[in-house]
């Protein structure tokens, strides 16, 4: 498996831009770990609702995340607008993997990458349910 952290920006399909908050560093003045995290699922569930058409809200069979996992490769601050890259990895009956990296503004390689993973299930018993077609079309063309 190639080292994830010489990744670059052409290797991801889908992105949005998120801006860092000052609230957002450390005492050290880096953007703290469990912030990573809420980037990720930025992209993630911005990428749900705009390229698969989720309503989380709605929907009688819906994605919750089930994994997560960040790699930091080299800090990030306040005040950088970070660029979330995202494709989707594996495609399972129930399952997606959402792989992800975080680009610091014009650096070619990412500041951290990771994956989450949800599990597509029934709202009234939260039980696995097959990915509904149409969505699994969308993941295919953002591989």
């Amino acid at each position: 498996m190639p080292d994830p952290s010489t990744q670059s920006r052409g290797d991801f399909p889908y992105f949005i831009s998120v801006p860092t908050r000052w609230g957002d560093n450390d005492m050290l003045g880096h953007v703290n770990n469990v912030v990573y995290y809420r980037y990720f699922e930025a992209v993630v569930v911005r990428f749900q609702m705009e390229e698969a058409g989720v309503d989380w809200l709605k929907d009688k069979i819906s994605p919750q995340a089930v994994e997560t996992l960040c790699r930091f490769h080299r800090p990030l601050s306040f005040p950088e607008t970070v660029d979330a890259g995202l494709r989707v990895g594996r495609i399972g009956n129930s399952s997606v993997t959402f792989e992800i990296a975080l680009f610091g503004e014009k650096e070619k390689t990412p500041a951290a990458t990771g994956h989450f993973v949800h599990v597509f299930v029934e709202a009234e018993t939260l039980r696995p349910k097959t990915i509904p077609g149409p969505m699994r079309a969308v993941f295919e063309k953002f591989r």
